[in-house]
């Protein structure tokens, strides 16, 4: 995987009005922590924050204050409701050769066998184990020739090299939905949509 360099600032301000001063100067307030550190109150330039998180789980190589470099993988990001910019980000510590636990994006390749029906992704990702300088940016799960009913569980993905799974083994992480199934859903949403309310009675 990539590893993306950013400079950061120590920050010695708190609390919304200092969070609100540093997005205003297109920076975003960050807290690095892990390894049973004391967390460190960082800003981080936002425009190059925020491509850096198109990748999932990217690697950070921090450069503090231009002194010691530090890699952490982002743990939580919290963006505006609305606007979608960058409000807050948690960057957990990480070092090279050691293993943690991430989420992992589920794609999936392949056709399913003709009128199968469609495919119903339950699990948008999986709960994976891999060295923090080589985490995968997603598992690749195959459909190919899959029939109606048929299921994918979580044991039966094949993970990229280096990487083990740390979740729940027997969850199905998709599923084939047979299309009769869908038609009928749409056929009684119609048939409630169209029925009357109650009858009414002429009183004259």
């Amino acid at each position: 995987m990539s590893e993306v360099k950013l400079s950061a600032e120590t920050r010695t301000e708190f609390g919304k009005g200092a969070a609100r001063r540093i997005r205003r100067e297109n920076k975003v307030p960050v807290v690095l922590y892990g390894h049973g550190t004391d967390p460190k109150h960082l800003s981080l330039p936002g425009h190059d924050l925020l491509l850096a998180l198109r990748t999932p789980n990217v690697l950070i190589s921090l450069s503090i204050d231009g002194g010691a470099t530090e890699l952490a993988i982002p743990k939580s990001v919290q963006r505006d409701p609305l606007k979608g910019f960058l409000e807050h980000v948690d960057l957990l510590l990480v070092k090279r050769g050691e293993k943690v636990s991430v989420e992992i994006p589920v794609v999936t390749e392949g056709e399913i066998a003709p009128g199968a029906g469609l495919v119903e992704l339950v699990q948008a990702s999986l709960t994976v184990e891999a060295e923090a300088t080589h985490i995968p940016e997603s598992v690749v799960v195959s459909v190919e020739g899959l029939e109606a009913g048929a299921s994918v569980l979580a044991k039966d993905v094949e993970l990229p090299k280096g990487a083990s799974l740390a979740g729940d083994a027997e969850a199905v992480v998709l599923s084939v939905v047979a299309p009769q199934a869908e038609e009928s859903a749409e056929e009684e949403a119609a048939e409630e949509a169209a029925a009357p309310e109650g009858d009414v009675v002429d009183e004259g």
